[in-house]
């Protein structure tokens, strides 16, 4: 059930641009696990089916619930709703960055990080579409749509919308499950499964092999499709409208950079509340904090 409530979540960031189901997957502590189980599905397969299931279908309803949202809050609140996801994106800046330096860091890294930065601007900088909006897809696309959602959800930092924005691929994903468009989403399904089987075991064998140059690539990746959270519509002014979307966005910060390290931040907030009580000196509460 843990997992499947998770998988929800990743699902959010499935279909919100600028938020990466794959980053939320790091967040959650469950992306390794997950890129492996796949990785290895038919080496021990009963196993991985067990961990993979409840996370694929909480990830199936996350995607088909928060589409609708998201449609709708695009369509009425598309400037509080685009902030909203910057501060969500921002805050998952420290984990990430921790996530890349955990098994040994050196300054050659940067270059990686640096050159898939610019590279990322380069092919996704200031909302560039690579290819024309597809809106009544043939067969082929649309596998290929399926295809292009498994990469963009399995590579943390490489957001979907942006990528499929790009592909000219996001209102017909985003069109196709808020109306349960089965003519598209049943071949979706079957490119969905051949990407994530082949990308899975291509990103594990990786990660399992470089693992510090993957994570500095797709760092520097998913720092430059940051700005293309926003668009022309999120122009700040002296007015309601901007203030709410600026609170909006340190909300979302907060809570994405409490989920970042949730079980740590919780441990804190316990300890400082006893702290309150009197049931703690400060210099103790300072030391289990640090």
């Amino acid at each position: 059930m843990l997992n499947f409530l998770k998988g929800i979540i990743v699902g959010i960031g499935g279909i919100a641009p600028g938020l990466s189901g794959s980053v939320l997957l790091v967040i959650l502590g469950l992306y390794h696990k997950t890129i492996n189980a796949i990785g290895t599905l038919f080496k021990n397969f009963k196993k991985n089916v067990l961990f993979l299931l409840p996370l694929c279908l909480g990830f199936g309803v996350g995607v088909i619930i928060f589409s609708k949202i998201v449609d709708f809050l695009l369509a009425n609140y598309e400037m509080q709703t685009r902030f909203a996801f910057l501060g969500l994106v921002i805050g998952t800046i420290p984990l990430f960055y921790k996530e890349v330096k955990k098994e040994g860091f050196s300054k050659k890294y940067y270059i990686f990080m640096l050159i898939a930065l610019i590279a990322g601007f380069a092919l996704f900088g200031a909302n560039r579409g690579l290819f024309p909006e597809i809106t009544n897809p043939n067969l082929l696309q649309s596998v290929f749509l399926g295809v292009a959602v498994a990469g963009s959800s399995i590579v943390p930092g490489v957001d979907s919308a942006v990528i499929l924005s790009s592909l000219g691929l996001y209102e017909l994903y985003v069109s196709s499950l808020a109306n349960f468009n089965l003519s598209v989403l049943i071949p979706a399904g079957v490119g969905l499964v051949i990407g994530v089987l082949v990308i899975s075991f291509l990103i594990n064998k990786l990660i399992n092999r470089f693992y510090t140059a993957t994570f500095s690539v797709i760092f520097g990746l998913f720092l430059s499709i940051i700005p293309n959270v926003l668009n022309e519509s999120c122009v700040l002014e002296f007015n309601l409208q901007s203030v709410i979307s600026i609170i909006i966005m340190i909300l979302g910060f907060g809570v994405s950079y409490f989920l970042g390290d949730i079980k740590g931040n919780i441990k804190k907030i316990k300890i400082w509340i006893k702290t309150l009580k009197g049931m703690y000196d400060f210099d103790k509460v300072k030391k289990l904090t640090d």
